[in-house]
């Protein structure tokens, strides 16, 4: 019999707060963290969702002596360390950090790698810190990272390789990423409209995220302050290798995705009582999960984007929005997803418009990214 796991704690840093609580509190309120910033000179402010530097380095001149490290890691270092505060750090304790374009701000005027641009020496500099036994583990898989580091310390855990994790998620909106988006030309114009019949692009947003893991033969790892559980029941991750950057027009991965993990969930669709879907508001993203999720008959169940209110994070995505999810779950309450106003997809979608209490045990987490990949998530609330 496999191992059953849960996560059991969490944290994040966003520009709406530097906890959880702060940002549930700022989410159910309508305040978004997407608002007009100058990042590149000589190019126009846009709607983007950023981190206040200044504010970020107060709070981390509170909790640390040491400074040396960049923006980036000082984020992956507020998300986490409540956390290492209150679950120990054992011989068979994973460490596994998702993020898609890491500390890529330090190539600026370089005419040489610097060391800390590689993906592994940024998690072995995380992980050093804490006191981490095990070598790091780096998922960086696009934008479905986040989701797909649940799935791998979940598969981990289950397979006896660890006893628990320490998952962390995070990314910046530096100029390389907003140079990308840019020639690819879907950055909005406004404030991003996931769904809506207005859309046209994606608001970039920065954060980092951190959840525990752990597996149910210990009770140890379940929060002190916060008595709850949530069963990651199945997960599974498809490439659909339809286009570089262009997801599939008929959502084949996703569709696949959501699928295989119902199946190792053993739900069925209208056992679901959330969708916190990958929604990024370019044309053919939003397009292509109102075909998939039609297609596994999940037209009717509540559903938003949380990229009205924290842009796309990239690699942190994933993992900021199953955290949300998980408090949506916890205080009972449906966000709506947040500028969304005439259907602007070909498939019917229920998605939520307004703050609607309501009971949800099973949610469904879904992401889609560049290379076709696509992933799914199944969380119990226990």
């Amino acid at each position: 019999m496999k191992k059953e796991t849960y996560i059991t704690d969490y944290n994040c840093i966003t520009p709406l707060g530097f906890d959880v609580s702060s940002n549930w509190n700022h989410l159910v309120a309508g305040k978004s963290g997407v608002v007009l910033h100058k990042v590149i000179e000589n190019q126009e402010a846009f709607y983007a969702s950023i981190i206040d530097t200044k504010k970020l380095e107060e709070e981390f001149k509170s909790n640390f002596d040491n400074q040396d490290f960049t923006k980036l890691e000082k984020m992956f270092l507020l998300s986490l360390k409540p956390l290492v505060e209150k679950h120990e750090i054992t011989e068979e304790t994973a460490f596994i950090l998702s993020t898609t374009k890491g500390n890529i701000s330090l190539l600026k005027n370089q005419t040489e790698l610097p060391a800390g641009v590689y993906l592994s020496n940024l998690a072995q500099k995380i992980a050093n810190y804490f006191g981490f036994k095990t070598k790091p583990i780096v998922v960086s898989n696009a934008c479905v990272s986040g989701v797909m580091a649940i799935a791998v310390a979940k598969n981990m855990i289950q397979a006896g390789k660890y006893k628990d994790a320490f998952v962390i998620a995070g990314d910046e909106s530096s100029e390389f990423v907003i140079s990308g988006f840019n020639s690819f030309q879907a950055i909005g114009s406004g404030p991003c409209k996931p769904y809506d019949k207005n859309r046209n692009g994606i608001n970039l947003g920065e954060a980092a995220a951190a959840v525990y893991i752990t597996s149910s033969h210990s009770d140890e790892g379940i929060s002190q302050n916060e008595k709850f559980r949530f069963k990651v029941l199945g997960d599974s991750a498809v490439n659909d290798a339809n286009h570089i950057s262009g997801p599939s027009r008929t959502g084949d991965g996703l569709y696949a995705s959501i699928k295989n993990a119902m199946t190792e969930a053993s739900i069925a669709p209208n056992q679901i009582d959330y969708v916190s879907a990958h929604g990024t508001a370019t044309l053919y993203n939003d397009e292509m999960e109102a075909i998939a999720f039609n297609r596994m008959e999940l037209q009717n169940i509540p559903l938003n984007s949380m990229k009205g209110y924290y842009g796309h994070c990239l690699g942190a995505s994933g993992l900021l929005e199953s955290i949300i999810s998980m408090e949506s779950a916890r205080h009972g309450i449906l966000i709506p997803s947040k500028n969304f106003e005439e259907m602007g997809v070909s498939q019917p979608l229920n998605i939520i418009r307004e703050n609607l209490p309501a009971t949800i045990q099973y949610i469904l987490k879904t992401a889609s990214g560049f290379g076709g990949c696509n992933a799914a998530i199944i969380l119990e609330k226990c």
